[in-house]
């Protein structure tokens, strides 16, 4: 995993500049030449907010190909913890003041263009247990308590509106011991 990242942000450094503080119109040309070519910006500051469609373009783009394959975000993510026992709790958050405070990230902080929202269904998707349909915990996926809190919210509003199905569990009463009419 590490030499992926590492050759994911040699590639990164060779054709992308450092970013620079102020909009000029040569950032707005690498910007459209960033999103023509498919690679993205790796930086610490997470002020500039990515609309939902960038973030649905990029689940479909060859940098994200490179960089996850075929496995879900969280499956290449590894929490940095003293000790051998990982704690039971994620940590509150990883972005504090608009930057990046930790050494290790969760999946979703780490990557700007992932973006949780209820309509984002194939990013919400990697989260949800194929076998159950339960939403997976922090300590499989290691996302902070932030964002899980966001990714349950996103699931729930997904799950009202229709576009993810989920099954209710079928349950079976026995109708004999509220009404003498109804026979084993």
């Amino acid at each position: 995993m590490l030499s992926r990242t590492l050759a994911i942000r040699s590639i990164l450094s060779n054709v992308i500049t450092k970013r620079q503080l102020t909009v000029t119109p040569l950032r707005l040309q690498q910007q459209q030449e960033t999103e023509r070519v498919g690679l993205r910006e790796i930086t610490k500051d997470r002020t500039e907010v990515i609309p939902l469609e960038t973030s649905i373009r990029y689940l479909k783009s060859a940098a994200y190909k490179q960089t996850y394959g075929e496995e879900p975000v969280w499956v290449p993510y590894r929490r940095n913890h003293k000790g051998a026992i990982p704690p039971r709790k994620t940590r509150k958050t990883c972005i504090r003041g608009g930057q990046i405070s930790t050494g290790s990230p969760c999946p979703i902080c780490r990557d700007e263009y992932l973006v949780l929202h209820e309509e984002h269904l194939e990013l919400l998707k990697q989260f949800i247990s194929p076998q159950t349909g339960a939403i997976l915990e922090t300590s499989k996926t290691g996302l902070c308590r932030k964002r899980q809190l966001e990714l349950e919210v996103c699931i729930q509003r997904a799950q009202d509106q229709g576009l993810l199905t989920f099954d209710v569990p079928f349950r079976k009463y026995d109708y004999s011991l509220y009404n003498p009419l109804f026979k084993k």
